[in-house]
């Protein structure tokens, strides 16, 4: 490692830190949420909170990442996309001729992907949602005597995939990279880029509590502001984070801006397209089932732009 200590020191390191961050932070939400009376304020500490307790989460992904190996990771990761798809299923209109669809969608497509990953298939698993399924879903829907908005029926089946599965799992797949020759790790190089990812959304959150400013039309709980001040200190973060990654200094930084910006974007489009259903932002407690695609909104967007230009730069260096 570049600071001179082992691996498995750095990991221990790692999650000695990041346990007692989590712990500070929901350690006072909960405190501020107690001593605090107006609603106003109330909501924007519960935001905050919400968003801290994805740190819990990020542990899991680190614990298991490292001790548990990747096999672990797929499921749970599968189980991830599984809930996200199964709630933005929930927020689209299907109809009784769209079930053997959704059947192959559920239980078929989401488990290959990740044994596909598992497997190690790069050429497969990164065509596999995009081409085949693109291709077999109007297929499926079309067995049935329904043509009432078939074409609208189906682009939204196929999105819901293309964002819950194929999108997510690019974050696991970067576990394939064999990194150990430049002195770190595909689990280092995973946590680096998930820090960066709940880092922002973190960030952001909280400099729109503090900053103020505009919000977004389809987010109440952030602002351009704070957006601006929340990403430029998470890419900050970024480039300090440049020891447990391969890259350089410059390279770091370089990343830390591409997953800000595209987890940005991400986050605006996801709002957009929640609210395109009719659905009221949500922002609360609950985990695995309600409120997913809000929080992985950013890991959306950034995961798959993240993975393959990752896999470019070794692929230019080896």
């Amino acid at each position: 490692m570049r600071l001179g200590i082992t691996l498995q020191e750095t990991y221990s390191l790692i999650l000695t830190v990041l346990v007692l961050l989590a712990a500070f932070g929901t350690s006072y939400c909960q405190w501020a949420i107690r001593k605090t009376t107006l609603p106003e304020q109330i909501e924007r500490i519960r935001v905050v909170n919400s968003r801290v307790k994805m740190g819990w989460w990020l542990i899991v992904v680190f614990t298991l990442a490292f001790w548990a190996g990747q096999g672990v990771l797929l499921v749970v990761f599968a189980l991830v996309s599984f809930f996200t798809f199964r709630e933005f299923v929930a927020l689209t209109p299907t109809k009784v001729s769209d079930h053997w669809a959704l059947v192959v969608s559920f239980y078929i497509v989401i488990p290959l992907q990740y044994v596909l990953i598992w497997l190690d298939r790069y050429w497969l698993f990164t065509v596999f949602i995009p081409v085949y399924l693109f291709l077999l879903l109007p297929v499926l829907m079309s067995l049935r005597p329904d043509n009432d908005r078939f074409l609208e029926r189906v682009a939204k089946v196929q999105w819901g995939l293309m964002l819950s599965v194929y999108c997510i799992s690019h974050a696991p797949a970067l576990m394939n990279f064999d990194i150990t020759r430049f002195g770190s790790s595909p689990s280092l190089l995973l946590l680096f880029y998930l820090l960066i990812v709940f880092l922002g959304d973190l960030f952001v959150v909280m400099a729109s509590s503090y900053f103020g400013g505009k919000t977004l039309r389809d987010n109440p709980h952030k602002t351009i502001k704070g957006m601006m001040i929340g990403g430029a200190i998470t890419i900050l973060v970024g480039y300090a984070l440049f020891w447990m990654t391969p890259f350089r200094t410059w390279q770091a930084l370089v990343m830390a801006v591409v997953i800000v910006v595209t987890g940005t974007v991400g986050d605006i489009v996801i709002a957009s397209v929640k609210r395109s259903l009719g659905s009221r932002f949500m922002d609360g407690d609950k985990y695995l089932g309600r409120g997913n695609l809000e929080r992985l909104a950013p890991l959306m967007f950034s995961a798959p732009i993240y993975y393959h230009i990752t896999q470019a730069y070794f692929s230019a260096i080896w």
